[in-house]
């Protein structure tokens, strides 16, 4: 087993990471302990456990949401297990696979044995979009199911310790766990039923959705859908990118920030976008060191006060450098960069190298709308809202009717902009059951001039471009 070089945050300024009794479970038959509502991948990093490959060179998980492959091993026999999304329990047994196996296929749904959901509103994906969509439909009445892959619901809100921007009304001035706190509890106490552990794995033309369960099958019959399955990381190429220690900024936040672990002790952060510089004032939080933050652009992308903060802290903003490489043997032991030119290439003699064990990639997202062009929806490319995305009208519909499109997977925004248009993406699967009832119709325009006004930022320039490029009419639609 590997040096603990991760450990668990004890004190944090802002997050209490209170646990209850430890939960044992055995890794390749030795003993380890997890904490309760803990993944079995940041209970594997926390016991120094930073690669699940059998063979060749190591590699460590990069997304810590389920997108990746870095994270997979056998679970009580189960293979090709997600250990990110699979929760600590007593007794559990993990092991690395030699020879991974395909996941086991039932038959279930051949033999009559699957369950059936029939509900007026399917919300694929439980982030402050989808929750907010799923709240805004059952205001109405209607049944509205949720289906998260994750065993807790929120998404990326749970992990976001900085204080939002913007109006009370719009939670200004709350962190995002706390957000993502009151927005399940409103989904909760309104009867959402939020169904975690449920990835949607398939649609079929006759209108069924798969979901696989918690290992069982279960069809879902909707009358309308809305689709927030948010957005994923991107990747950078480069020597030794598969290395332990090289992950994406989110999922270094849901270690420290969900599950109070350390993913390192000293960090290179890439890209000083919000993103990259709030996370690198999260690492400090967490008390891990920051060598220096890289930007490979001219100018820091992100809002000047999260780069005050750095600065105040005596961390470096390298504008026009990139990484080139990593290095280390079992994990990240050293990381190069270098200045770039005005064609983004690497200057030969610029290399600066710094001493870390965490290297974060904080180069932007992409939206997760695989499963619209599963059904049939007309997607387009538009880099101003981050690839590939569905056309939709100004009510969040695509060209499939009754089938709605919300937060990231619509086009990369900020999380204000997410629960606005869950809202509406909400208010309209609502009318498109009940008929343009008046109040309805109040209801969604209001939202409507909210989220126009939250666009009225430089940010929002490149995000309206692309939001023109997909747009539908109501003819279209």
């Amino acid at each position: 087993m590997s040096d603990i070089l991760a450990v668990r945050i004890r004190e944090h300024p802002i997050l209490d990471f209170t646990r209850g009794p430890p939960l044992k479970f055995t890794f390749n038959g030795n003993i380890l302990e997890g904490y309760p509502n803990e993944s079995v991948l940041a209970a594997l990093w926390a016991n120094g456990i930073k690669s699940l490959k059998k063979g060749g060179p190591p590699q460590g998980p990069f997304c810590q949401i389920g997108y990746c492959s870095g994270c997979m091993a056998r679970v009580n026999g189960r293979p090709r297990v997600r250990t990110c999304l699979e929760p600590v329990s007593e007794g559990l047994i993990v092991e690395i696979e030699e020879e991974p196996l395909p996941p086991k296929v039932t038959h279930e749904a051949e033999e009559g044995k699957a369950e059936i959901i029939e509900t007026d509103v399917m919300v694929v994906g439980s982030g402050p979009a989808g929750i907010s969509a799923a709240i805004a439909a059952r205001g109405e009445g209607l049944r509205v199911d949720v289906f998260e892959r994750h065993f807790r619901p929120g998404g990326q809100l749970v992990k976001q310790t900085h204080k939002f921007f913007g109006s009370g009304k719009l939670f200004g001035g709350q962190r995002g766990f706390q957000i993502a706190r009151r927005l399940i509890q409103d989904a909760n106490s309104l009867g959402v039923r939020i169904h975690t552990r449920a990835p949607v794995i398939g649609w079929f033309k006759e209108g069924f959705f798969a979901v696989a369960a918690q290992d069982r099958l279960v069809l879902v019959k909707p009358r309308t859908v809305i689709v927030s399955t948010g957005a994923v990381e991107r990747f950078l190429p480069f020597p030794g990118n598969t290395l332990p220690g090289v992950m994406g900024a989110g999922a270094a936040q849901t270690l420290m920030n969900e599950y109070g672990v350390k993913p390192g002790n000293r960090a290179v952060v890439v890209g000083a976008g919000n993103v990259g510089l709030i996370v690198a004032y999260q690492l400090l939080q967490a008390g891990v060191e920051v060598a220096a933050v890289v930007e490979v652009m001219k100018e820091i992308g992100g809002w000047l006060v999260h780069a005050a903060k750095l600065r105040r802290r005596g961390i470096p903003i390298l504008t026009s450098h990139t990484v080139v490489r990593a290095e280390g043997k079992n994990s990240v032991e050293r990381v190069i960069v270098s200045q770039v030119n005005d064609k983004f290439e690497p200057i030969p003699g610029t290399e600066k190298a710094f001493e870390a064990d965490l290297l974060l990639l904080a180069v932007g997202l992409t939206p997760e709308a695989r499963l619209l062009a599963e059904m049939g929806a007309r997607m387009v490319w538009t880099s101003e809202l981050g690839g590939y995305v569905p056309y939709r009208n100004k009510y969040m519909e695509t060209s499939i009717p009754g089938v709605f499109v919300a937060g990231d997977a619509s086009g990369i925004e900020e999380a204000t902009t997410a629960i606005l248009t869950g809202r509406i993406a909400g208010y309209s699967a609502a009318i498109n059951i009940l008929g343009p009832r008046d109040e309805l119709l109040r209801k969604r325009e209001e939202a409507m001039r909210e989220l126009e006004a939250a666009r009225m930022t430089p940010f929002s320039t490149k995000v309206l471009k692309g939001v023109g490029k997909v747009m539908l009419s109501e003819l279209q639609a």
